[in-house]
């Protein structure tokens, strides 16, 4: 007969025990990568979709909601989808998107590398701000492998209200229906992460090798309005830092590089130099070669490969310049997977 007490102390005993098979089954933590987003496919109806959602962002576009709507909807998604779905279908691949198939290799890498780190599996999903897959979908992934805990990990090493606020936005949208909240932790910013700021100088490094030296070095980034700048918005300041310690890697003096911004959209003034200003005055001044590079762009892109690469190519020689090179963004090299792994190394101490 079994003691007074002592089925309790069993049924304990077999909780911990199954407490501990779970736990044992469960990672540590998951990875959630974000990125901007991308149409799913180079079509006028699908660039339409994609800008509504995204220019319907008030972290990105914070004009009064009536007096946009009518903009939006009555001017801006009658005509510029068919522009925007012509320079997609010019740098569109076999696996589609050339974001979404780096982010995919990305993804893959990161998690190869992580259970190198840590000798287990540690899930990374992916999801875009903007389209598919959705904070809704890798919630689920995440959830599905098990994960409690879940570092987030934006892919903008610059932090801005336009961008890495509104990833947090988005995700909070997403777990409003989340019965259990995860414990979250995020990678706010890395623009002078030691480990970042050496990938960016290698690769100017090795294509330089490759392919020679250019007159100057123009580190493009994508550009904010200037209101937003004046109302505390670092990322401005964040991306010059980031040009400043390139610079300072590759041992350049001030008349070798410049750091500009790009990607202008409507009439408003926007934080200077403009980048496409720049190649013009440089192209007119007769420079006989510029290399561009875009550090805050961790995959290439539309406004990497048709706007940095093709448009002020043709704008830059153009104008009178003899030679243009652009430098490819990070995407899935090893260096830059390296990177991404420390950062999660660094904001996951205590979940191992």
């Amino acid at each position: 007969m079994t003691r007074p007490g002592r089925s309790v102390k069993l049924q304990q005993n077999l909780y911990k025990a199954g407490e501990q098979t779970v736990t044992a089954q469960r990672p540590p933590f998951g990875v959630l990568l974000v990125n901007l987003g991308t149409p799913k496919a180079p079509t006028t109806a699908a660039v339409r979709e994609y800008l509504a959602e995204f220019l319907w962002d008030k972290r990105v576009v914070d004009v009064p909601r009536p007096l946009w709507w009518l903009i939006l909807h009555g001017i801006i998604l009658r005509f510029r989808p068919r522009r925007v779905a012509k320079a997609y279908a010019s740098v569109w691949t076999d696996e589609g998107s050339p974001l979404m198939a780096i982010s995919r290799r990305q993804q893959q890498a990161l998690a190869a590398a992580l259970k190198e780190q840590y000798g287990c599996d540690i899930p990374v999903t992916l999801a875009m701000t903007y389209g598919e897959p959705s904070m809704e979908q890798a919630g689920r992934e995440l959830r599905a492998a098990g994960v409690s805990r879940m570092l987030v990990l934006p892919l903008y090493p610059q932090f801005s209200s336009s961008t890495t606020a509104a990833v947090y936005d988005r995700l909070a949208t997403g777990l409003k229906g989340c019965p259990h909240l995860p414990e979250t932790r995020w990678v706010n910013e890395y623009h002078v992460h030691p480990q970042y700021i050496k990938a960016l100088a290698d690769s100017v490094r090795e294509y330089r090798a490759r392919h020679g030296t250019g007159d100057k070095l123009l580190l493009s980034f994508h550009g904010i309005p200037q209101r937003y700048e004046d109302r505390g918005d670092p990322y401005p300041s964040q991306c010059r830092a980031t040009a400043a310690a390139v610079a300072s890697e590759l041992g350049l003096s001030e008349e070798q590089w410049l750091c500009s911004f790009q990607s202008r959209f409507g009439r408003e003034e926007w934080v200077k130099p403009y980048t496409d200003y720049t190649l013009e005055a440089w192209g007119k001044a007769g420079l006989g070669r510029v290399d561009v590079i875009s550090p805050a762009f961790a995959a290439d892109c539309l406004e990497t490969l048709e706007e940095l690469d093709v448009e002020n190519r043709e704008l830059f020689l153009r104008s009178g310049g003899k030679d243009y090179h652009y430098i490819p963004c990070l995407n899935d090299r090893p260096d830059h997977i390296g990177l991404l792994a420390s950062l999660v190394r660094e904001h996951s101490t205590g979940w191992e």
